[in-house]
């Protein structure tokens, strides 16, 4: 947040616990909100968080991803405050961070709040730019995407204000144009380059599908996963990576490197062939940046097909393949993501479709697809076999593929 082949149903809710439904944690908020500021709220909005089920690294790259929003949220209530005389127009306070912050929109510097806060701000100032300013407001945010698990809380927590900002002045974005106004907030006000795939996926999540999308074009083609005998296991090593500490920025500058080595606008417009033929004029790890990346773009291809087609063998060896290379050519795997993909892959034949790291990197978590009637037994033993080897308690949980943001009251 073990290893018997029958394991108990409590034993089983321990390791996988029952989802909490969407209203739930809108009723967390709205508590949260009246105990914090002594009312109700007027507004509140909903965005989820995403997993990639393949195509890591390539949204940079103007290739492909396959990600789904999953049935994790954040939660954004708010009202226009009380008559005060403070000089702030946004009273900011987090229920999972427990910190509360005093936010304008002319803050000389965005570095001075918590991280957290600097996303909220950053899509503010750009609703403001783009003719939507919500004014003074209190705000409260409730979560349950998981921190740091590569599953997309800052896109979420950016996509649930645009939104709320769209329920408090009463007028709607182009849903891209909303998408790419957060990720432009990350880039300004948290440093993270970013591509669009976070964005997207918890503006335009669908139920029962993934969305195969080109990060070139922002066209979205929708991928049906409704099969119920098929079930998305999300596993947090509990492991946290920090984008912001470089190693997301130097690699996203590697692919910049060799694709102008190669000639090319992007590692979109390369072949592994067109590699092969340069490779002796390049550093040997920008060879290897580049081999991950034009592999990855068209086992994403491949994938979405498979998918599709209900292939669930070459979907398997595809996911497996990814994580290989995430981990050998790349180099963003960890030994706690490894370990979590290796106990996957010893499960008995047919129980795990396939397995792989999810997100940037450098800790968060792995996304597998297992067979329905193997969940628990499968669950347990990965459960158990990580908290063996590491001492660290995993935290496991299944979705399905989810709605994109939305108002809830406004």
């Amino acid at each position: 947040m073990t290893f018997p082949s029958t394991p108990s149903t409590d034993h089983a809710s321990a390791v996988i616990p029952a989802p909490v439904p969407l209203a739930s944690l809108v009723n967390r908020a709205q508590v949260g909100f009246e105990d914090r500021f002594g009312r109700s709220p007027r507004w509140i909005a909903a965005a989820p968080g995403r997993v990639n089920v393949i195509g890591e690294h390539t949204d940079y790259n103007d290739g492909f991803v396959l990600p789904m929003a999953i049935q994790r949220y954040v939660v954004i209530a708010a009202d226009r405050p009380q008559p005060t005389s403070r000089p702030m127009p946004i009273r900011l306070s987090s229920s999972a961070f427990e910190q509360a912050e005093w936010i304008s929109l002319d803050h000389t510097s965005h570095k001075q709040l918590a991280p957290w806060a600097r996303y909220v701000l950053g899509v503010l100032v750009g609703c403001r730019d783009a003719g939507m300013e919500a004014g003074a407001l209190d705000m409260l945010v409730d979560s349950n995407v998981p921190l740091g698990g590569g599953l997309s809380s800052s896109a979420a927590l950016e996509v649930a204000t645009a939104t709320l900002v769209e329920a408090v002045t009463g007028r709607s974005m182009p849903p891209v144009d909303k998408a790419l106004l957060c990720q432009q907030a990350e880039h300004r006000f948290a440093g993270v380059p970013c591509g669009i795939m976070d964005q997207f996926s918890s503006v335009f999540g669908r139920p029962d599908h993934l969305m195969l999308l080109d990060c070139r074009t922002a066209e979205i083609t929708p991928v049906p996963l409704n099969d119920p005998q098929v079930q998305v296991l999300i596993i947090n090593t509990n492991v946290k990576h920090e984008l912001t500490g470089g190693e997301y920025a130097e690699r996203r500058d590697q692919c910049e490197r060799v694709a102008k080595a190669l000639g090319v606008h992007s590692l979109r417009d390369a072949t592994l062939d067109l590699l092969v033929d340069r490779s002796a004029a390049l550093q040997p790890v920008l060879v290897r940046r580049a081999r991950h990346v034009i592999g990855e773009i068209e086992r994403t291809r491949q994938a979405a097909q498979a998918i599709a087609a209900g292939d669930w063998g070459r979907t398997g060896q595809l996911m497996d393949a990814s994580h290989a290379s995430l981990r050998d050519d790349y180099e963003v795997s960890c030994r706690e993501l490894d370990l979590l993909v290796e106990l996957a892959g010893q499960q008995p034949p047919g129980a795990v479709i396939g397995s792989r790291m999810t997100g940037g990197g450098f800790g968060g978590c792995t996304v597998s697809l297992v067979r329905s009637e193997h969940l628990e037994a499968v669950a347990h033993a990965i459960h158990d076999g990580y908290r063996n080897q590491t001492g660290i308690e995993p935290s496991l949980f299944t979705t399905r593929p989810a709605a994109g943001a939305h108002i809830v009251r406004g």
